[in-house]
Order: C-alpha cells, then sequence, then structure tokens
C-alpha cells in the first residue's frame, strides 16, 4: 500500500491500486485524469472527493460502480483516513483490491454497496470474518 497515493476524487483507492506505473488520480498519473467527470467536478468545486458533495451520490459515471460509490459513502461517514487504515488492515489480512490481469477484486465480492461498507467497517473493528478464497480460483 503507498498511502501517498491516497484516494481519487471519485473513491477509487489509488493507495492499494496495483498499477504501478500510476503516481494516483490527485498526482495526475491517471491516464484519464483529463476526461473524468468526477475529477473535473471535485477540482471545479475544491472538494477533496464525491464524498464531500451535497450532491452526493449523484449520476457520474464512476459514482456507478459498487466499490467506487461505497467507498466514497464509507470516506463520507468515517473519513478519508478510517479507510485508508481499513484498506491497509485488507492488505494485511490477504484482501486484494484488484486480482491479477483484473479490475475486480475481494471489495468487489460482497453484495451491494451496504455489504461492500461492513466489510470495510469488520477491518478494522476486529472482527473480520471474511472469506478470502474466490469461488472457482
Amino acid at each position: 500500500m503507498d498511502r501517498r497515493k491516497g484516494l481519487a476524487y471519485c473513491g477509487l483507492a489509488c493507495a492499494v491500486c496495483g498499477e504501478a506505473s500510476c503516481t494516483g488520480c490527485r498526482d495526475g498519473g491517471c491516464a484519464d485524469g483529463d476526461r473524468c467527470v468526477n475529477r473535473r467536478c471535485c477540482v471545479e468545486k475544491g472538494l477533496r472527493g464525491c464524498w464531500e458533495c451535497d450532491a452526493f451520490p449523484c449520476d457520474a459515471p464512476m459514482l456507478q460502480k459498487t466499490r467506487v460509490r461505497a467507498f466514497a459513502a464509507f470516506a463520507r461517514e468515517y473519513g478519508e483516513e478510517r479507510l485508508l487504515a481499513c484498506l491497509e488492515a485488507g492488505e494485511r489480512a490477504g484482501l486484494q483490491y484488484h486480482y491479477p490481469g483484473e479490475l475486480t477484486g475481494d471489495y468487489d465480492r460482497p453484495a451491494g454497496e451496504a455489504g461492500v461498507r461492513a466489510m470495510l467497517r469488520r477491518l478494522t473493528d476486529g472482527t473480520d470474518r471474511t472469506d478470502r478464497t474466490r469461488t472457482g480460483r
């Protein structure tokens, strides 16, 4: 985990992304940064992320993804630092943000936004019982 990369404006977790050549959304590392609706909106409004916006959750494309919306909602409720602490605990516990060669990972497995948020909470309250084995792998 590279905490310096932090969170993207939408809620993606740059800090745990396996894309080594990317320096993170906030550092201009994202190849799609100039076209990103979420990034542009947050920069224009002076927000650290979508989770600070009064219109959250909106219909911006990235927020249509369950994991991204759940991460942003978690940051809104508990703050960026707690989200990063949860992701760090998840990494120590063996959770994968992205499976090798894929854009999905363990945080995409829970059912719905509430399931992802519950999984994150369990990671720092000592009750993580997450099954870390993928079906069919």
